[in-house]
Order: C-alpha cells, then structure tokens, then sequence
C-alpha cells in the first residue's frame, strides 16, 4: 500500500456535486492499493498514521499525532498512486490492484483507523470525485507499507 498523507486544516470530496466527505483539521490519506498488498500492511499503516507526530506542541515542535489533537481523516482511494510513467507518455496502472481486490482491503485499512478512534470520512470507491484541502504547513508525507 501507498499512502501519501497530507496535514490540513480542512478537506473535502465531492461526487457529482455533492459534498460526501468533509473534515476540519486532520489528515488527508490518497491511498493506493497494489496486488500484493495484506491486512498486515494495512494494519501497519493504520498504525503508523495514528501516532505520527506532525502536529506542532505548544513549543512549535512536530510533537503531537492526529489522535493526540483530536483531529479527523479524509481517505480516498487513489489508484492512480501506482502509475508508472517510465515508458512512453501514457502510464500503466499494471500494478494498480484490480477493484475486487482492492476495494474490500481499502474498506478494512479505515476500518483500522476507526478501531484506534479516529473519525474518518471517505470518498466513493471507483467514483470521479473532486477532492478540495487546505494543506496545513504545508507538511506532505509518502508512506509505504513494507513488503509482503
């Protein structure tokens, strides 16, 4: 799995314009899934993304994680994560797992997040969906889940 988390002060995702996810300040997860990818690797990132410190304490330090401040996620499923673009000018998305795969390993990674009490919005798996977020910092981080 490919991760690329985004501190915000809000985010939101809309479908056909309707607004079906909204956070306030949180995270913002594109999560992408590939064909080798286990509830191992979601746990690992479930818990990883939970008690990463990159909210500032009082002393203005990346001291606090999105659970410490009470803050909210925002996932969306991003298959596109897994484009390669090394040849040509078009890229395959070969190692993009397929739907039927990915779809029920996407629903049980935010089934992970909310079992360590986090609130989290989705957007709509396989939608087009317009995604909006102020980027807090802005702080962007890429986390992958190790190998199988």
């Amino acid at each position: 799995m490919k991760v690329v988390l985004q501190r915000c002060k809000e985010a939101s995702v809309t479908v056909q314009g309707e607004v079906i996810g909204s956070i306030g300040q949180g995270l913002m997860l594109l999560v992408g899934i590939t064909h080798e990818d286990t509830d191992k690797g979601a746990a690992y990132l479930a818990e990883k993304i939970a008690g990463l410190r990159i909210f500032e304490d009082k002393e203005g330090k990346m001291n606090l994680s999105v659970t410490d401040i009470g803050g909210a996620i925002l996932s969306v499923s991003q298959f596109t994560l897994y484009g390669d673009c090394r040849k040509g000018k078009r890229p395959s998305f070969i190692a993009a797992a397929r739907p039927e795969q990915a779809e029920p390993l996407y629903n049980r990674f935010n089934e992970m997040l909310r079992e360590k009490g986090l609130v989290v919005e989705t957007g709509q798996f396989g939608a087009n969906m317009d995604v909006a977020l102020t980027n807090w910092g802005p702080v962007t981080i890429v986390l992958d889940s190790p190998s199988a």
